[in-house]
């Protein structure tokens, strides 16, 4: 998998709203690509060429931090010498890994108030990941696809990034999974050992042995037994989407996109005869399996709608516990006019509230203060859980972490440092930007949990 780090712009907070693959401009051909010989024989193992429609594509199968991977990528485009050079990037990861600015543009407020905290904690943790490993190995999550880019522009071949935008392709892995494997998920990222399954340290030797076929399937194959949910997004989707990319854009003519030198050999043979493409090696067996197959990327390009199950539950749930309520109480007392008149049970109408109201404020709060909220904020959720639990509209985080972004105030710094800050468990507690979002995830579970003891308690008066 790829480094999943965004550029996301100031105004969509997580959401850039730039879903079209640009093409990058091209420098002059350097003098190592017009003495290499472009042939295919003898091509490192990693390597898997295509012929379609009188077009040869080579597929080089990378692993994100691994140095093999830089140097294999500069010496196959150095050597190929291609048309095009297609790239496992879209344009936000591209400015994030080239501009080092993952996280300067973060809007907070805008993430808070679209109900988003949860996922961007997840999108932060497994970029720290990637980047913990990549510091242990001492090679930048993402290195061999930046050298990509740079060999296709010092060989005149058009550069194109041929990935499905990342926040698209995260939003629809967050919304295929349920909250309890989110919840896993984040976890395992946050605490994540740079050892492998075995518990031996990760080195160079054990990550070039990810790029091996034969691992690569068993690898996935329990990857679509444990989370299938995330592989189908993650890695499926995005397979068939750079396979079909893959095929258009070596067809495409981008004029502006290319050196002088590349125009004139374009115009000389036609059509590109020749593509490079530097992908995970995970997505290579699947883009194989489907190369060529028709792919409707618009319809890859969409957010799934929110489950209709889920979206009547959130409002059934509450309604029909006020409704039980309100009718174990009446049918007790025979009377909806006092709320202070006991039933026959013993118990009056406000006591069955409060029953429910203190261990969902209380909850709501210990947690909100136990994550480092401030007294004010903490406040906020006292109030707010109440109405929170039985309102789907409204969440207790969303108004935690409003207030406490108010009261902290993160800084342009604060989003910059971001990168740094999320490798360690201390950063991630540090940093106000991060502090912040934990801080709104307390607030929202402290509500779930201290609703669920409520109705508990209710049930045991009535029963």
């Amino acid at each position: 998998m790829s480094d999943p780090t965004p550029a996301p712009s100031a105004d969509a907070g997580v959401s850039p709203t730039t879903p079209t693959m640009p093409t990058m401009p091209a420098a002059s051909p350097g003098p190592d690509a017009a003495a290499a010989p472009a042939d295919g024989s003898s091509l490192p193992a990693s390597v898997t060429t295509i012929e379609h429609e009188g077009v040869t594509y080579h597929i080089i199968g990378t692993a994100h931090v691994s140095a093999q991977s830089v140097d294999e990528v500069r010496s196959v485009i150095r050597r190929l010498a291609p048309d095009v050079v297609a790239v496992e990037l879209c344009k936000p990861r591209y400015e994030a890994l080239s501009q080092e600015r993952a996280f300067r543009d973060l809007n907070i407020f805008k993430v808070i108030r679209e109900g988003r905290t949860l996922y961007l904690l997840a999108h932060m943790a497994l970029a720290s990941y990637q980047r913990r490993m990549g510091a242990a190995l001492g090679v930048k999550p993402g290195a061999e696809l930046l050298a990509a880019v740079e060999a296709g522009k010092a060989a005149g071949a058009r550069v194109e990034l041929i990935d499905r935008e990342i926040n698209l392709t995260l939003k629809r892995t967050w919304a295929n999974i349920g909250f309890w494997k989110r919840s896993m998920l984040l976890s395992s990222l946050v605490v994540g050992e740079e050892e492998d399954k075995n518990g031996q340290p990760v080195t160079a030797e054990s990550i070039e042995q990810l790029k091996d076929q034969k691992a690569l399937s068993s690898m996935l194959d329990e990857l679509a037994k444990a989370l299938p949910e995330v592989k189908g997004p993650l890695i499926d989707e995005r397979d068939r989407y750079m396979a079909s990319k893959m095929v258009d854009v070596a067809h495409e003519r981008s004029p502006l996109a290319v050196t002088e030198a590349a125009q004139e050999r374009a115009a000389s043979v036609g059509a590109p005869r020749r593509v490079v493409a530097v992908v995970g090696a995970a997505h290579v067996p699947g883009m194989r399996a489907t190369f060529g197959q028709p792919v409707d990327r618009k319809a890859l390009e969409t957010l799934p709608p929110p489950s209709l199950v889920w979206t009547a539950l959130k409002w059934l749930i509450p309604a029909l516990f006020l409704a039980g309520l309100l009718w174990g109480w009446q049918a007790s007392s025979h009377r909806i006019d006092d709320v202070t008149r006991a039933g026959r049970d013993g118990h009056t109408l406000f006591e069955l509230m409060m029953a429910w109201i203190a261990p969902t404020s209380i909850a709501a709060g210990g947690l909100t203060l136990l994550a480092g909220g401030s007294i004010l904020t903490v406040l906020a959720a006292v109030l707010v859980a109440p109405i929170a639990a039985v309102h789907p509209l409204l969440g207790t985080a969303m108004v935690t972490g409003l207030v406490e972004a108010w009261r902290r105030k993160p800084s342009v710094g604060d989003c910059e440092a971001l990168a740094d800050d999320i490798q360690t468990l201390r950063g991630f507690w540090k940093n106000p930007v991060t502090r912040t979002l934990l801080i709104a995830v307390a607030s929202g579970l402290g509500t779930a949990g201290g609703f669920w003891i409520g109705v508990g308690f209710v049930v045991k008066m009535l029963a």
